[in-house]
């Protein structure tokens, strides 16, 4: 009998909700685990994870994986850790030469039904401003800096974080309180929730 996570990741591998909008075509880029205790939110597949279709492939998953506390090899191996972004396809740059927001359709089409089939997430990191917007919804403040510093008011299921992107050193330098309370936080949470 077909497994319902394999024929629900065909189904999306097949996508193409939004091909007229993606400057790359579709090239869906999602992690499902249905043993996973950690769930990685992020925004959208950049180019380089579009070439390789490895989530999380490219500095921003560097720095990532330092935040977390993991090595390449159990980042992408732990059966523990699915990957999730909010759009699971390239979508394109914007004017000003920045990434282009996730694509609005993917996450109202696929996450609830992904979620259904990884029923033991204990800690949802949610990467970025997309992220939270979508699972933190009313309860999000008025900036990124002010929701990931209420960090223990959507504790212990959502964790919100600046996105790992090269842009976050700024937010790093003017908030220390980043480096000395939620990634020790993180990796403890990571260390415990991937025996």
């Amino acid at each position: 009998m077909p497994d319902p996570l394999e024929i629900l990741v065909t189904r999306i591998s097949a996508c193409r909700t939004c091909a007229d909008h993606l400057p790359l075509g579709p090239r869906p880029v999602v992690v499902p685990r249905p043993g996973a205790r950690i769930l990685i939110v992020g925004q959208a597949p950049g180019t380089r994870v579009h070439e390789s279709g490895i989530p999380w492939n490219d500095r921003s998953g560097d720095r990532l994986r330092e935040w977390m506390g993991l090595d390449r090899e159990t980042f992408y191996t732990s059966e523990r850790i699915a990957i999730m972004p909010m759009g699971f396809c390239y979508p394109g740059v914007l004017p000003n030469g920045g990434d282009a927001p996730p694509r609005p359709e993917c996450a109202p089409q696929w996450h609830a039904e992904l979620l259904g089939h990884m029923p033991r997430i204990d800690l949802v990191i949610l990467a970025g401003m997309y992220a939270q917007k979508h699972y933190l919804g009313k309860a999000r403040k008025k900036t990124l800096t002010e929701t990931v510093q209420s960090w223990r008011d959507y504790a212990p299921l959502y964790l919100p974080m600046p996105h790992p992107s090269w842009r976050s050193g700024n937010i790093l330098k003017k908030n220390p309180w980043i480096e000395g309370e939620i990634l020790p936080h993180l990796q403890a949470e990571v260390a415990r929730l991937i025996r």
